[in-house]
C-alpha cells in the first residue's frame, strides 16, 4: 500500500515537471531533466519491487486468522470509530456447529464502553453492529451471532479450495513478513575440554529448530555457538599437557579421552600446590598471547571441536563458533564504557555494576584485574546488537541462567545499547531433562549421561524396534533400513524434547518416544510414509499430481474433507504464533492434529476405489489424492523445521 501510494505521488510529480518544461517557466531545463530522470528511475524501481512483492505474496500461504483479524478490525473501526485499540479476538472454532472461526471481541468492547463512556450496551447488540460493518471480502461465506455475542464465522469453500490449490502448485511458502530482519540465536554452547552431556541436548535441539523456523519465514539468521573456550581452567589443562606431552609443539598429542584428561588436570590442581602455581602462570602467559601457550590452547580446543562435531553431524546441527575468546579483546572497553557513564562501583577491589530492579550486581572486573562471565556476556551482547545489528536476539539457555541473563539484558538497555521497543532481546529458557524416576537424568553410577552415548543407545533401540516389526526381512532393503533407523532414532529424540513445553522439565523415556501410538515422532513418521505411499500404490507419479493440481478443483463436500482442508491451511497461523512466543511444542501438537485429522478423512473418504474380488483399481478420486499430497507437503515442512528427516519407506 505504501509503495502504491508513492508510485501515485511520483507519477503526479513527473507530470508536473513535464508541464513546467512545456510552459517554459523552468529557470533551468537541464535541472528539470535531471530531476525527472531521477524520479523515473525511482518510479521504475518501485514498480518492479511492487511486482516482485505481489508475485511473492501471491505464492505465499495466507494466514487465515490474520486475514480475518484484518476484516473484523475494519468492521470494528467502522462500527466504533471513537474507540482506541479495541480488543480484536479471532480464534479457530472448537466445534463445527460454531462455524470455522469465532470473533469474540464484543464482550471486551462492552466493558470498554461501560468504563470509558459509561454506556451500557449488550455484547449481542455490539456483535450485530460489527457484523453489519464487515467489508466485502474473499473468504467469509456467512456469519452468525451465537449466545451472548460470539460471532461464528463460516469460510467459503471456494476460498479454502483455492488456497489448497495454491499450496499444491507453489509449495509451502511462508507468509510475507515485511522487512527482512536479522536474528541472532545463541544456542548449544558446550565447554571446551568437557564432553557434551544430556544437559546440552535441549539447547542444541531447540536452538536449531528456532533457526530453521526463522530462516523459513525469511529472516536473516546468524546461528552462534558461544563456546566456553577461555578462562582460568585452561591454565591447569596447558600445564598438564606440558607434563604429559612435552613435545606437543612438534608432535600432535594423542589425547583420546579429553574428559579423563580434564579430570586428571583438575585432580592435580586440587592436590599439588606446585602444579597449581604453574597453572596460574600458564593462564597469565595464555592471556598475554604467548605463541607456545596459544598453540597448546588451540590443540585442546581442536580435540573438543572434533568431538562436538560428531554430535552436530548426527543431529544435523549447523553453527558458527564464536566462543568467549572471541570477545576477550573487547572486555576492557566494556569496563571503560560502564566507568565513563558512572555505573561502576568498587567493592573490595572488584568493579561491580548495579542494575535497577536486580538485587545482585554484575561483576565486570575481579580484584586481580581478571574478567568474568558477566564481562564476556556483556561484550557478546554489545557485539551482537551494535556490530551484527541484530533486530531479534535469542538466547536458548536453561532456566537456571534466567536472573543472570535478565540482569545482563537490563544492563545493556541501561547503558543505551538497545531500545526494547525496537529490538527484541529474549531468553528462550528451558527446563531440565529428568530420568524416569523424575530426578535429574543420570547414569546408574550417578554420572551425567554423555550425549554421544545417548544417541548411540537411540540408534540401537530404533533398530530393535524396526526388527521387532520385521521390517528387515521383507519390507526394506539394507540401505532403507539404515535410513529408517537414523530417521526414527534421532527424530524421536528431537521430537520428545520439542513436543514438550520448553519451560517445563521433561521425562526422558526411550520406550515412550519410540512408541508408534500417540503424539510421538515414530507415529508421525509412519503416518507420513503411509500418506506418501497412497499415490504411489495407485500408480500416480509426481508429474501427474502436479498436472492435477493445476486442473482439478478440490471438492470439499464431505465433512472430513472440509475438516482436513481447514486444518492444512492453519499451518501459517501456527508458525506465526511460534515466531511470537518461541514455543515449538505448538508445531508438534499441530502436526499430531493434522495426522489424526488425515486418518479420520482416509477412513471415511475413498481415495482409491478397488474391485473387491480382483483388487484391481476401479477409480482414482484425484481431488482426494491432492488432499493427501497437501497434507504430506505441510507435514514435510513441519518435520524440516523440527529438524526431523522422514523417509519414503518405513
Amino acid at each position: 500500500a505504501f509503495q502504491e501510494n508513492e508510485i501515485k505521488l511520483l507519477t503526479a510529480e513527473i507530470d508536473r515537471l513535464k508541464n513546467f518544461g512545456c510552459l517554459g517557466i523552468s529557470p533551468s531545463l537541464e535541472g528539470l531533466r535531471d530531476e525527472n530522470a531521477k524520479l523515473k528511475y525511482r518510479l521504475n524501481f518501485l514498480q518492479k519491487s511492487l511486482q516482485e512483492e505481489r508475485s511473492k505474496t501471491a505464492k505465499s500461504m495466507i494466514n487465515i486468522n490474520s486475514r480475518l483479524q484484518e476484516i473484523f478490525g475494519a468492521a470494528i473501526r467502522a462500527a466504533y470509530p471513537d474507540l482506541e485499540n479495541p480488543p480484536l479476538v479471532v480464534t479457530p472454532s472448537q466445534q463445527p456447529k460454531f462455524g470455522d472461526y469465532q470473533c469474540n471481541s464484543a464482550m471486551g468492547i462492552t466493558q470498554i464502553l461501560l468504563k470509558t463512556k459509561e454506556q451500557k450496551v449488550s455484547p449481542r447488540e455490539i456483535a450485530e453492529k460489527i457484523t453489519k460493518n464487515i467489508p466485502a471480502n474473499e473468504c467469509i461465506e456467512k456469519v452468525e451471532i451465537a449466545g451472548p455475542g460470539f460471532i461464528n464465522v463460516h469460510l467459503r469453500k471456494d476460498f479454502v479450495s483455492k488456497q489448497l490449490s495454491s499450496l499444491l502448485i507453489n509449495g509451502v511458502q511462508p507468509p510475507a513478513v515485511g522487512k527482512r530482519k536479522k536474528v541472532v540465536v545463541d544456542f548449544s554452547s558446550p565447554n571446551i575440554a568437557k564432553e557434551m552431556h544430556v544437559g546440552h541436548l535441549r539447547s542444541t535441539i531447540i536452538g536449531e529448530s528456532m533457526c530453521r523456523l526463522f530462516e523459513f519465514a525469511g529472516y536473516d539468521v546468524l546461528r552462534l555457538n558461544h563456546l566456553g573456550d577461555w578462562g582460568t581452567q585452561f591454565g591447569m589443562l596447558i600445564a598438564h599437557l606440558q607434563d604429559k606431552f612435552p613435545d606437543y609443539l612438534t608432535v600432535s598429542p594423542p589425547i583420546g579421552d579429553l574428559q579423563a584428561f580434564y579430570k586428571e588436570s583438575k585432580r592435580r590442581f586440587d592436590t599439588e600446590e606446585e602444579f597449581k602455581k604453574r597453572a596460574y602462570q600458564c593462564v597469565v602467559l595464555l592471556q598475554s598471547k604467548n605463541p607456545d601457550f596459544i598453540k597448546a590452547w588451540e590443540l585442546i580446543c581442536d580435540v573438543s571441536r572434533k568431538e562436538f562435531q560428531k554430535i552436530y553431524n548426527c543431529l544435523d546441527i549447523t553453527l558458527i563458533e564464536r566462543g568467549e575468546s572471541f570477545y576477550h579483546e573487547m572486555m576492557k572497553d566494556i569496563v571503560k564504557e560502564f566507568e565513563d557513564k558512572g555505573f561502576v562501583q568498587v567493592d573490595d577491589g572488584r568493579k561491580i555494576v548495579f542494575v535497577p530492579g536486580f538485587p545482585v550486581p554484575l561483576t565486570i572486573m575481579k580484584s586481580d584485574g581478571g574478567y568474568t562471565y558477566d564481562t564476556s556476556d556483556l561484550a557478546a551482547l554489545k557485539h551482537r546488537l551494535c556490530e551484527e545489528k541484530a533486530d531479534i536476539l535469542i538466547y536458548v539457555v536453561d532456566s537456571g541462567q534466567s536472573v543472570h541473563l535478565q540482569t545482563v539484558f537490563a544492563a545493556g538497555q541501561m547503558i543505551g545499547w538497545y531500545d526494547p521497543k525496537v529490538t527484541r532481546v529474549a531468553h528462550a529458557a528451558f527446563g531440565v531433562v529428568l530420568g524416569e524416576d523424575k530426578k535429574k537424568f543420570k547414569t546408574r553410577s550417578g554420572d551425567t549421561v554423555r550425549l554421544i552415548d545417548l544417541l548411540e543407545e537411540g540408534l540401537k533401540r530404533a533398530m530393535d524396534k524396526l526388527k521387532d516389526k520385521e521390517r528387515d526381512k521383507v519390507v526394506l532393503t539394507e540401505e532403507e533400513l539404515k535410513a529408517a533407523q537414523t530417521s526414527v532414532a534421532f527424530g524421536c529424540i528431537k521430537y520428545a524434547d520439542l513436543s514438550h513445553n520448553r519451560l517445563n522439565d521433561y521425562v526422558f523415556s526411550f520406550d515412550k518416544m519410540l512408541d508408534d501410538r500417540g503424539n510421538t515422532a515414530a507415529y508421525l513418521l509412519y503416518a507420513f510414509t503411509r500418506i506418501r505411499a497412497i499415490a504411489r500404490l495407485a500408480n500416480i507419479d509426481e508429474q501427474m499430481l502436479r498436472k492435477a493440481a493445476r486442473e482439478e478443483v478440490l471438492i470439499l463436500d464431505h465433512e472430513k474433507e472440509w475438516k482436513l482442508g481447514k486444518c492444512i491451511l492453519r499451518f501459517p497461523e501456527i508458525l506465526q504464533k511460534i515466531l511470537e512466543d518461541l514455543l515449538l511444542h505448538t508445531l508438534c501438537d499441530y502436526l499430531y492434529e493434522l495426522a489424526t485429522t488425515f486418518t479420520e478423512f482416509y477412513d471415511n473418504c475413498y481415495c482409491v476405489e478397488k474391485d473387491r474380488q480382483s483388487g484391481q483399481i476401479v477409480k482414482v478420486n484425484m481431488w482426494r489424492l491432492l488432499l493427501c499430497e497437501a497434507t504430506a507437503t505441510v507435514m514435510a515442512k513441519g518435520f524440516d523445521i523440527l529438524g526431523i528427516k522422514p523417509v519414503q519407506r518405513m
